[in-house]
């Protein structure tokens, strides 16, 4: 099997830039956005 084509991203509900998931663990969750973000080298994930 060859695992997930993407992983979990956290963003900015202000400013939109991406913050790491301990930053996103210390907002409050109307502040943080999670969002999936293909891995790597496969930038179209809908084939």
């Amino acid at each position: 099997m060859a695992g997930r084509k993407t992983h979990d991203g956290y963003r900015d509900g202000g400013n939109g830039q991406f913050i790491t998931k301990k930053e996103a663990a210390t907002r409050p969750p109307a502040e943080v956005i999670k969002e999936r973000i293909p891995n790597p080298g496969r930038g179209d994930t809908k084939k």
